[in-house]
């Protein structure tokens, strides 16, 4: 007998995102911030098999469906990704409502989503557009500097836009898909560096994106982004908390104007359109903008034979080295 998860594939920008529609644990009735926490603490095998290999790879990012708490919400969601829970995910979010558009639950219009950090609400257009009012976002800190062992000190601005984001100005190598692995490599070295010098977010939170802002590549855009996410991995989108933080900077220093259009490019060239709002503070209400594709429906079955039935990861692989009941007993006789 094969347990199940149900899951709807899609991409947003290049970047993918799974739905699990069907399967997921019953995690209460309380709020998303709750039921994160349950997850994470009583089943992240659900993370673990929907995202890593050998059902996924490092970029894919997870969502569990959830019925809102929240009687104004059409839905609640819970993001995750390779090594860990996300705060928010609009690239996930934009993927989700074509997800629920296709399994019968919204429709063209306005609706309302409850995710850990708050609600957040999504208008479903034509042709697979969606657009996300994010949550509030704001400027932390402006020129903060960090000393690097390889490529000496780097000036960036922490910020927040639904997820903590270090955002650097031209450092670097070149913004271009020709240079992914020399930016990994430069943007994972800042992590560490953020990290040992313990530089933070509020409430004491990791700065656990770093985003490095170039030219654009083509003249409908404002500029080229690449985003070093959690896992390790590279956003292929133009990644939504992070143009919302993006957004954030560009107020707090009066260099875009509300409802004004601010166009980024990913490393992939693909493109979100942002503008906001202001809000109590230096913090902004950002509308985040892009286009998501349905790209397979599937169910993910679990033999609990199989070493790997929750995902290849060190406790699996460390499990597969140990003596197997069976060999214990031949080796006692």
């Amino acid at each position: 007998m094969f347990q199940q998860l149900k899951v709807i594939d899609s991409h947003t920008g290049g970047e993918p995102t799974r739905v699990i529609i069907e399967g997921c644990p019953n995690l209460g009735n309380g709020s998303m911030s709750e039921r994160r926490q349950t997850l994470r603490e009583k089943h992240d095998w659900v993370r673990k098999t929907t995202v890593l290999e050998p059902r996924a790879f490092e970029a894919m990012v997870g969502a569990a469906l959830q019925e809102p708490s929240n009687p104004d919400c059409a839905a609640g969601v819970i993001f995750f990704n390779n090594v860990g829970y996300l705060n928010m995910c609009v690239h996930g979010m934009i993927g989700l409502a074509i997800t629920l558009k296709r399994i019968g639950k919204i429709d063209i219009g306005s609706h309302k989503i409850e995710t850990p950090v708050g609600v957040v609400t999504i208008q479903l257009g034509e042709e697979s557009e969606v657009s996300i009012e994010n949550v509030p976002s704001y400027r932390l800190r402006t020129n903060v500097e960090v000393e690097t062992p390889d490529y000496g000190k780097i000036v960036g601005d922490i910020a927040w836009g639904g997820n903590w984001f270090f955002l650097i100005d031209e450092q670097g190598p070149k913004v271009e898909y020709a240079k992914i692995e020399e930016l990994v490599a430069f943007t994972k070295s800042v992590r560490r560096a953020l990290d040992n010098a313990g530089i933070k977010g509020d409430d004491d939170q990791q700065i656990d994106h770093i985003e490095v802002f170039g030219p654009p590549s083509s003249t409908d855009a404002d500029s080229t982004n690449f985003v070093l996410c959690p896992g390790n991995e590279y956003d292929r989108s133009p990644c939504g908390t992070g143009l919302s933080a993006r957004l954030a900077c560009l107020a707090d220093s009066a260099l875009l104007l509300p409802n004004q259009t601010y166009r980024q490019a990913s490393i992939l060239n693909t493109q979100m359109k942002g503008s906001y709002q202001p809000a109590e503070g230096n913090a902004i209400i950002p509308t985040i903008t892009s286009s998501a594709w349905i790209t397979g429906e599937s169910t993910l079955l679990i033999d609990h034979a199989d070493p790997f039935k929750h995902g290849i990861d060190k406790q699996s692989v460390a499990n597969l080295s140990k003596p197997s009941p069976n060999q214990e007993f031949k080796k006692a006789l």
